[in-house]
């Protein structure tokens, strides 16, 4: 099977929903190495806060569109904790704050986001 037939299988394969699980695990993984990494390999701790950073950006986006089907006060919610993760993010790389917290908010979410399957064997 060639790659592009893998990933169109697995394209169509994935909900939404998990698409979104498995980024945010991507995201958190990136996270909690930035997080044991010494303060001094700034590279490694930036890209993981931006690409977190950006991630919770493209949230925040699609909850302002209105043709956004979620509830409003979802909506709300997930643009308030994406304006929070930038503040945040701002803190820790002015050595002001700690990663644990981004990523127990994005361990949350993942939670709220785990696959049906998992969720009720849990």
């Amino acid at each position: 099977m060639s790659v592009q037939a893998y990933q169109q299988a697995s394209q169509r394969a994935e909900s939404p929903r998990d698409i979104e699980y498995r980024l945010f695990g991507q995201v958190t993984r990136a996270l909690m190495d930035a997080a044991e990494t010494p303060q001094h390999a700034i590279g490694a701790r930036m890209d993981a806060l931006d690409w977190n950073r950006r991630l919770w950006s493209v949230l925040a986006a699609d909850c302002a569109n209105p043709r956004n089907e979620l509830p409003a006060q979802l909506r709300a919610n997930i643009i308030s904790l994406s304006l929070w993760v930038n503040r945040h993010t701002s803190a820790i790389m002015r050595n002001e704050a700690e990663f644990g917290p981004l990523i127990d908010v994005n361990k949350m979410i993942m939670q709220g986001l785990q696959p049906r399957a998992e969720a009720a064997a849990a």
